[in-house]
């Protein structure tokens, strides 16, 4: 079993920047792609970015394109998201998954809210 944990979010001004953590914890963690969904008021499920674990390959929504970054803490198991010139659209609870090799989501942590006002 993988355990993921989120932290980092927030409540925020637009324009502020924000900074997610994934933290793996369990079995040997080696994943395909650690990916970051968001659920807003409108959207149940919205793909946010994806880090790719073995080569760092990164893939970003459209509205998160310039603006957030996926990385990877050297060593170990963890994943950031980094948000910056956050807007109110950006409210959502944010999660991350782990993606297989056949783009399943097979882990997920329990989310993280990020609240950006105007």
């Amino acid at each position: 079993q993988v355990q993921l944990v989120e932290s980092g979010g927030g409540t925020v001004q637009a324009g502020d920047s924000l900074r997610l953590s994934c933290e793996a914890s369990g079995r040997t963690f080696n994943p395909y792609k650690v990916d970051w969904f968001r659920r807003t008021l409108r959207k149940e499920r919205e793909f946010v970015a994806a880090f790719t674990w073995g080569d760092a390959t990164t893939f970003y929504g459209d509205f998160a394109k310039g603006r957030f970054t996926a990385s990877r803490e050297n060593g170990k198991n963890i994943v950031y998201l980094q948000m910056n010139d956050l807007k109110p659209e950006d409210t959502a609870v944010y999660y991350c998954a782990t993606e297989n090799v056949f783009g399943q989501n097979d882990y997920w942590g329990q989310g993280t809210q990020v609240t950006v006002s105007s």
